[in-house]
């Protein structure tokens, strides 16, 4: 007999701390919408944001990236230049569990504003905060609210558990606690 997804996940949140801390059930009124969907889970951003400007006319680079690229912004509105982007921190901390992968999805009431959270998976043995980046690809400014959905996250469970986890290779964004900029 299997077991339904949104009950499999409810059941590592709860049992095995996957998701801390854990909504079990949509919030929706006057929200954009997060906490345990049909298969899912849509996470929230803090109200911490680490907004891209060019005022030091930097060049791009991930393997020197110049952290003064940055304005350290908290707010519960964080307002995104216009193709521009900004970097944030999930409310909930993830501990993947080594038959698991997830892959993580921008909610599809930003994307029809043009606001896009880059696809990232959360590897098996991954734990940590996560770190998305949104970018703004209108010509106009945008708004994000924290404490409020941003992404969702699927979940995917192997029959097998993978030779060789995340925590395993010491991944460098294992256990992050804060807004990781990129690091080689």
């Amino acid at each position: 007999m299997a077991i339904k997804a949104d009950s499999w996940i409810r059941r590592m949140a709860l049992e095995h701390k996957m998701i801390e801390p854990f909504v079990d059930g949509q919030v929706r009124e006057g929200v954009i919408s997060y906490g345990l969907s049909s298969y899912g889970y849509d996470i929230r951003v803090t109200n911490e944001f680490k907004i891209f400007t060019n005022v030091h006319s930097a060049v791009v680079d991930p393997k020197h990236f110049d952290p003064k690229s940055f304005v350290d912004f908290t707010g519960d509105i964080c307002v995104i230049p216009p193709n521009s982007f900004v970097l944030a921190q999930t409310v909930e901390y993830f501990r993947i569990p080594r038959d698991v992968l997830t892959v993580c999805l921008g909610k599809s009431t930003y994307a029809r504003c043009g606001l896009i959270v880059n696809v990232t998976p959360f590897e098996p043995e991954w734990e940590g905060y996560v770190t998305l980046e949104i970018s703004n690809t209108t010509p106009l400014p945008a708004r994000v609210y924290a404490h409020e959905g941003i992404a969702q996250v699927l979940f995917f469970q192997s029959d097998e558990i993978c030779e060789t986890s995340y925590a395993d290779r010491k991944g460098k964004y294992q256990k992050q606690q804060s807004i990781v900029l990129p690091r080689i």
